[in-house]
């Protein structure tokens, strides 16, 4: 008699989602544009930065938190006032840095990759955002690069419909299909420039 831990999973596990859940099939189809972009390509190697920015504003907001209530605890409520009062505007203007920050400079992306050019000094950053209306089916994905020859970006904006089946499992070989068109164009804008 098999146990179930014998079983063996499949190479590429398939991702099943809500297909009803708009928030949740843009996440999908992120994860499969991010394991498509990064895991065909050695020569790209992701970056961090831009969560990396956004969690350090966020380890200050709660670092300035934390000493107030601090403060507070060891001197109490009227000798605590200006303190108090600081930490409260220092940690509102910090989260109104976040949102700006990821408002204007994070825009939805979620993949950002470093690929170093042939000599080693140049670099090229791709970078992979999406956007999916509330009530709408479009998913629109971008990809950027951003070189010494400036910033190029290609769009592609498809139903939802178009990458999930009926049961919600997620096409990889689909969305995998899209992403190599949109690369190509977009290195083939590269070599001829």
């Amino acid at each position: 008699m098999a146990k179930k831990e014998d079983k063996s999973l499949p190479a590429d596990e398939l991702v099943k989602v809500n297909k009803w859940d708009g928030s949740a099939v843009k996440h999908a189809l992120d994860d499969a544009v991010k394991t498509c972009l990064l895991g065909d390509r050695p020569q790209l190697k992701e970056q961090f930065g831009l969560v990396n920015a956004r969690l350090a504003l966020c380890a200050l907001a709660v670092g300035v938190a934390v000493m107030a209530h601090a403060w507070d605890f060891t001197h109490p409520f009227p000798q605590s006032r200006p303190v108090l009062l600081l930490s409260v505007l220092a940690y509102f203007a910090l989260m109104g840095v976040l949102t700006l920050h990821t408002t204007f400079r994070e825009k939805g992306t979620f993949a950002v990759a470093v690929q170093k050019e042939t000599g080693g000094k140049q670099q090229s950053v791709w970078e992979a955002s999406s956007d999916m209306k509330k009530y709408d089916d479009k998913y629109l994905l971008t990809l950027t690069v951003k070189d010494a020859k400036g910033t190029r970006e290609v769009s592609s904006s498809k139903s939802c419909a178009a990458f999930i089946d009926n049961n919600g499992i997620i096409l990889d070989h689909l969305v995998a299909n899209e992403v190599n068109r949109l690369y190509n164009s977009l290195s083939a804008e590269k070599k001829e420039k």
